[in-house]
């Protein structure tokens, strides 16, 4: 693997659990953190993306992240938190975005951005922003899989693989979807 964006993204999402406001019929919205790892295609171009909600900013809730879905010696692009400084320790070739616009430091990591962009326009297209945060580590997983799919030529291959990983993995019902828990541990397959 070459060069990979690393970001957290903050997702807003609609809570049944927190009711309406009645100030404006503005609904109140959950701030929830997904990590989001994008691969960089030469000249241009999003490869393959990993995505998983996290608990924090931290390094804690970062490190496992960027250990299960990248490996080492690639080169990971990310800003100029702290959460990334074990990245060298473990082997990472690290690269710092840092653009000062304004007096204000912003990070240029354009590939995450662009997932990121194309995520909250999914959760809000398709599923008319009604995805629970109880409901965002499978829809992270879904838009994963239909991203990292996008351009199959062989659709029989698809269902293939949908069937054989069903088929690996224990069954997950209606409940599991709608309660599950937020430290789920998520397969990361980038195959």
């Amino acid at each position: 693997m070459g060069l990979v964006e690393v970001k957290e993204v903050y997702v807003d999402l609609g809570d049944r659990a927190v009711g309406r406001k009645r100030l404006k019929g503005k609904g109140e919205t959950t701030q929830l953190i997904a990590a989001v790892a994008a691969e960089v295609l030469e000249p241009k171009g999003i490869g393959r993306i990993c995505l998983r909600r996290i608990e924090s900013v931290s390094q804690e809730h970062v490190q496992p992240f960027v250990e299960e879905s990248i490996e080492p010696p690639a080169q990971v692009h990310t800003d100029g938190s702290w959460a990334y400084r074990f990245l060298q320790g473990k082997g990472y070739v690290q690269q710092r975005a840092a653009v000062h616009l304004g007096g204000k430091r912003v990070a240029s990591l354009p590939v995450v951005t662009r997932v990121a962009a194309l995520l909250k326009r999914w959760l809000l297209g398709t599923h008319h922003g009604a995805v629970q945060p109880a409901q965002l580590d499978h829809s992270l997983e879904e838009f994963a899989f239909r991203f990292n799919r996008r351009t199959s030529r062989s659709r029989g291959l698809l269902f293939h693989r949908l069937l054989e990983q069903s088929v690996r993995h224990d069954p997950i019902t209606y409940r599991d979807v709608v309660h599950s828990s937020r430290n789920r541990q998520v397969a990361l397959d980038w195959s």
